[in-house]
């Protein structure tokens, strides 16, 4: 499984680039058949009035279709546990979808 990151906004230092490998590379044990992962992170620069908001979006890619989530939060660090969290549970979802329709 190969996982892609990507920055928008900000520079990727090795601190942020470690976090997401350790975080969203061990996706696999909960679907056998992942792809690529896609995983952008970033600064959102149009429209905040409330400070510094940060973004963490994860795509990946499963044979005919991709499953996508993404999390916003004014911590990157947070935006990124709560993006493994919430691909976690789609993976479990498309996964139960699968056994319910075989």
């Amino acid at each position: 499984m190969k996982v892609n990151i990507k920055a928008t906004n900000m520079e990727l230092d090795a601190r942020i680039r470690g976090h997401v490998e350790n975080k969203l590379g061990g996706l696999d044990k909960y679907f056998n058949n992942i792809q690529q992962v896609d995983v952008e992170v970033g600064l959102i620069t149009k429209g905040q009035q409330k400070g510094r908001i940060f973004f963490c979006e994860v795509n990946v890619s499963v044979p005919k279709k991709l499953l996508r989530f993404r999390r916003e939060f004014n911590d990157l660090i947070t935006a990124i546990n709560e993006s493994k969290k919430g691909i976690q549970q789609v993976l479990k979802d498309y996964k139960e979808m699968l056994k319910e329709n075989n």
